[in-house]
């Protein structure tokens, strides 16, 4: 197909945009945890995320995320460390295709009670661990990228050297 087809394939089809916390924790021997939950519909693994928030910045609503699917609360860069795409079921059957905006969290506090608590289940997992139980190519390598030296990658390095 030509880009002129594509494009015409992509107007029809809107994609659309949402926004993630990547919760993370450095353990007691400085290892990188990151915290998942499962969704409500599959029980898969997954990260918060849900979309944009009016009044929001991107990394504040990643944050809100955090807090009501996981319980976390933290500092979140307003940097993303990158995205991925996914395909959504909206309430009414039909299909949405996403790209998620992935904004990395330090985790300071982990809550005993939040709003979906009886909802979902949360979990650290080594960054390696974690890319294996997520279903999207994309984030599946964004965690293994974690898994080498997260201190190479600048926003991650500020985010944990902001203690």
């Amino acid at each position: 197909m030509g880009l002129d087809a594509d494009l015409a394939i992509e107007r029809q089809h809107p994609l659309g945009s949402q926004i993630a916390a990547l919760p993370l924790r450095l353990d007691r021997n400085g290892h990188l945890g990151v915290l998942m939950v499962t969704s409500r519909g599959t029980g898969r693994w997954v990260v918060p995320k849900g979309w944009t928030m009016e009044g929001h910045s991107p990394w504040r609503a990643a944050g809100i995320e955090a807090l009501e699917e996981a319980g976390a609360e933290g500092r979140v860069a307003s940097h993303s460390i990158g995205s991925y795409e996914y395909d959504k079921r909206l309430d009414d059957g039909t299909v949405l295709r996403c790209r998620v905006e992935v904004f990395p969290m330090l985790v300071c506090k982990l809550r005993r009670n939040w709003k979906e608590r009886d909802e979902r289940i949360r979990r650290w997992f080594t960054p390696k661990a974690a890319a294996q139980r997520v279903d999207e190519p994309e984030l599946a390598a964004l965690l293994r990228g974690l898994s080498q030296k997260p201190e190479k990658l600048p926003v991650i390095r500020d985010l944990l050297g902001s203690d």
